[in-house]
């Protein structure tokens, strides 16, 4: 039977708590809120942290609500609360497409969204919904709050601009008038890692798309965002010939790895399948918004 290595282990009791603990034990220190990828990792000893800081119980960080033209979401948010949200599927339909088809209902029911954005696995599907709705994220530390974008948040393959002695404490997404979204993935069995798939915000004016989301997941080493195929979406009426080139850009721009999945040629496939797919879900959707 696999074990992790030895570890000391605390729980928080505040968010300035947990900072402070994770500043006096510098970096071999880990928050673990759901743990379904930490522990994994640390059976198969890929990840051997000296502390463990179980934040589970700061519920203040646990929530989905509008507030000053946006919704935001705290990073203690599980799974499932994602999946039921009345106000985010209003607003924000991709991010229930996306939490029907992750892990299982053992992971849903225990795993968080800030979990999720920070173990930064290209084929995490909330990263690319995140990327698609141009969402930003809010990092505290000792010194005060910072809000990115999720450019600048997923910095690398299982890294992200959250520093040794921070935690990613909100998820912030505007509201904006006009606007539909959609996530699309294709896997191997139900709540697998994801073969490829493709999130997408679309936000409609007069008929036309003014502005566009859109991103990848499991096609390459992070997840990819596709600034191209937005440029050439906006200003356009929405069109099945507009979203096939959208996703030929899509097959173009990732740049997936041959493995048990599948050989690149097919991955490049779906990904411009998916991208189309999703284009068109999400216009529908903000059609009816903008009508």
């Amino acid at each position: 039977m696999q074990t992790p290595a030895p570890f000391d282990y605390e729980r928080a009791t505040s968010v300035d708590g947990a900072i402070a603990s994770l500043q006096r034990l510098g970096p071999e220190a880990r928050v673990i809120a759901g743990g379904h990828s930490l522990l994994p990792m640390m059976k198969l000893r890929l990840a051997n942290p000296q502390h463990l800081i179980d934040i589970n119980d700061l519920t203040e960080l646990a929530y989905i609500r509008e507030h000053d033209g946006e919704i935001r979401i705290g990073a203690l948010t599980r799974h499932v609360e994602l999946l039921e949200s009345e106000l985010l599927a209003q607003h924000f339909p991709g991010f229930r497409d996306a939490e029907t088809v992750i892990a299982d209902p053992v992971v849903r029911n225990r795993g968080t969204i800030g979990g999720s954005l920070c173990q930064a696995d290209a084929a995490e599907d909330l990263s690319a919904v995140c990327t698609a709705v141009k969402a930003t994220v809010v990092i505290r530390g000792a010194t005060g709050e910072r809000t990115i974008g999720m450019d600048e948040f997923h910095v690398g393959p299982y890294t992200t601009a959250v520093g040794d002695s921070e935690l990613l404490t909100e998820v912030r997404v505007p509201l904006r008038a006009g606007g539909g979204s959609a996530h699309e993935k294709v896997e191997r069995r139900a709540g697998d890692w994801a073969i490829a798939a493709a999130s997408v915000a679309v936000w409609m004016d007069g008929g036309r798309i003014s502005d566009a989301g859109i991103a990848l997941g499991a096609v390459g080493l992070t997840t990819i965002h596709l600034s191209r195929a937005e440029e050439l979406l906006r200003g356009r009426p929405p069109s099945e010939d507009l979203f096939a080139q959208a996703g030929e850009i899509a097959a173009t721009d990732c740049s997936p790895t041959a493995d048990g999945r599948g050989p690149i040629d097919y991955k490049r496939h779906l990904a411009g399948v998916v991208t189309a797919r999703a284009l068109r879900r999400a216009s529908v959707r903000a059609e009816n918004q903008e009508a």
